[in-house]
């Protein structure tokens, strides 16, 4: 098969066929030509396509392999934030750690958490500037530096003014490092795997989450303060790690090219993309692109401009993809995840050891419903997952809201809470239970990969630093109110309080079926052409239609089939 015509028919260049002269060309219909040498189907970059069936780079061999565990050192940047989320959910249950800072539903509470997003928010511009001017790897050393600071003076910490400025420096190092991390990622991942390794990256949550809830299960069982002190302490561990491996990582390749290190960048693609080929397709494909695609005078050497964000029609729906990822998966549950033991206290499950194990066997079932989506994110397109992922989460929502309400009623006519129940069986607390377990499964699989996948495919080179800012501003804007608003929320409102965010899941429904644009299946110099469509998402929707030759060569047959 060698040529396509304008009607879309296919040229045939057949030697076995009977009725043809060795060398004849005939033209046919492309569905026959389908049947007769290929199979016929729908992609949506037929030369990306191509590009990458000619490639022989394997996920097993040693350039693969080393790049793989430089990505995994990544993904520990995200461990630092999922340790903090689990081991500070659990100590809240601690009776040691309530009786030192006066911890409940009160205004102590909502301070020792929500500061630690303000931290997150107020380094997101600094992160950005340093993560343009000294690359990824340096960045990710900042972070963790701060990190290991934060994470000295909270274990050491003599009382709440303390221990606040610790998770305000704790805050403020995570913006950093996960600033840079994730976009290492996605730019040192070959092309046809980045949106498994990018999905992958947000798994390292759970790196940090598990653990966390595992070591605060066994301090649990200490009568002293080092119940808590020992948790906080060990947030350092994953940062060390970190630092002990980063001077011996490559630097991203994007970033080298946009600060005009062209023959660097050309090698790393050569050696990691290619394994070794410098005749690789691949290759040629993405240093193509980039050098038509990447500037190298572009926003990243202006660390005060942010204007091209928002005055250009393709980077407002760059913001906008960004900006939804990183506003929606806060405002399904309103940070009551954080709060978990107060909301185990409404269904009368009260054992301190109870709530612990609880909070274990969750992050592991959380972590495996995410694992799962990530090793998807290539296949699943986006705007399903995310429309879909919202509609799961607001159902389990729905049922543990009427649940809860069920179980507090009862409860609260009974005048009593005990670890057993009390007007309601024991069965029927972890039922409820099971059911808010079941809404925190669906959150991870539709939103844990792709709030490290969307804004790393949303954003250029030249304003992925910028635009990750922006995300961690949001984040932490989201987080400091739910964190803030939560326990005040539950303590005045009780099971009432989550009945907002169940109306507002499916609003997000709406706003994401209408306002996503897909990216699945796109390089992402691609996307600029999908961005500066009139109609993004309408435009990501198109794909083309391909025959694939019994040679293993691609044809186009049709073009922006919806």
């Amino acid at each position: 098969m060698s040529a396509i015509d304008d009607g879309k028919d296919v040229v045939v260049h057949d030697e076995t066929k009977d009725t043809l002269q060795p060398g004849q060309l005939q033209h046919i219909p492309a569905i026959e030509a389908a049947r007769l040498e290929g199979k016929r189907m729908e992609v949506r970059n037929a030369h990306f396509y191509a590009a990458v069936s000619e490639s022989k780079l394997k996920p097993t061999s040693k350039r693969s392999l080393y790049m793989f565990y430089c990505m995994f050192v990544a993904f520990t940047c995200d461990c630092a934030n999922g340790y903090d989320g689990s081991v500070m959910s659990s100590v809240l249950a601690m009776s040691h750690f309530q009786s030192y800072f006066n911890a409940g539903t009160n205004i102590n509470t909502s301070l020792i958490f929500s500061i630690y997003t303000a931290g997150s928010m107020i380094s997101a511009p600094i992160a950005a500037t340093f993560n343009d001017k000294f690359g990824r790897r340096l960045t990710m050393a900042l972070g963790a530096v701060v990190i290991i600071l934060g994470g000295v003076l909270s274990a050491t910490t003599r009382g709440v003014p303390q221990l606040v400025a610790a998770r305000f420096f704790l805050g403020f190092g995570v913006a950093i490092m996960t600033n840079a991390s994730p976009a290492y990622v996605a730019e040192l991942a070959p092309p046809q795997w980045r949106g498994r390794c990018v999905g992958l990256y947000n798994l390292g949550w759970f790196g940090g989450a598990i653990p966390g809830a595992a070591i605060t299960y066994g301090c649990a069982f200490l009568n002293n303060d080092l119940q808590w002190r020992i948790p906080l302490a060990l947030q350092c561990f994953a940062c060390v790690f970190v630092l002990a491996n980063l001077w011996f990582m490559p630097e991203s390749p994007r970033w080298l090219f946009m600060r005009g290190r062209e023959e660097e960048a050309l090698q790393f693609l050569i050696e990691y993309h290619g394994d070794g080929d410098s005749n690789s397709s691949i290759v040629h494909f993405e240093i193509g692109e980039w050098r038509e695609g990447i500037a190298q005078d572009g926003i990243d050497k202006r660390w005060w401009d942010y204007g091209p964000l928002l005055t250009d029609h393709a980077n407002r729906w760059r913001l906008l993809q960004v900006f939804l990822i990183s506003l929606i998966p806060g405002y399904t549950t309103g940070g009551t995840a954080y709060f978990n033991t107060f909301i185990y206290d409404m269904v009368g499950l009260t054992s301190t050891s109870k709530q612990l194990m609880i909070n274990l066997i969750g992050q592991f079932i959380s972590s495996a419903a995410a694992i799962s989506a990530g090793l998807l994110s290539d296949k699943i397109p986006r705007r399903a997952a995310l429309i879909w992922g919202t509609t799961a989460v607001a159902c389990f929502q729905l049922l543990n809201a009427g649940l809860t309400k069920y179980a507090a009623d009862r409860i609260q006519a009974g005048g009593s809470h005990t670890s057993d129940g009390f007007g309601i069986s024991y069965g029927f607390s972890i039922a409820t239970i099971a059911v808010g377990q079941l809404s925190g499964i669906a959150y991870c699989f539709g939103y844990t990969p792709l709030q490290a996948v969307v804004p790393t495919e949303a954003l250029e080179t030249t304003t992925r630093a910028k635009g990750l800012a922006f995300s961690s501003f949001i984040l932490g804007a989201v987080g400091f109110i739910g964190q803030f608003a939560a326990p005040i929320g539950l303590k005045n409102m009780g099971y009432n309080y989550m009945w907002v965010f169940v109306g507002l899941d499916f609003f997000w429904i709406a706003i994401f079926y209408f306002f996503t644009v897909e990216s699945q299946g796109r390089t992402l110099e691609e996307l600029a052409y999908i961005y500066a469509q009139p109609n993004p998402v309408s435009a990501s929707k198109r794909k083309e239609k391909i025959i694939i030759e019994g040679t293993g060569n691609v044809e186009i047959v049709e073009e922006n089939v919806v």
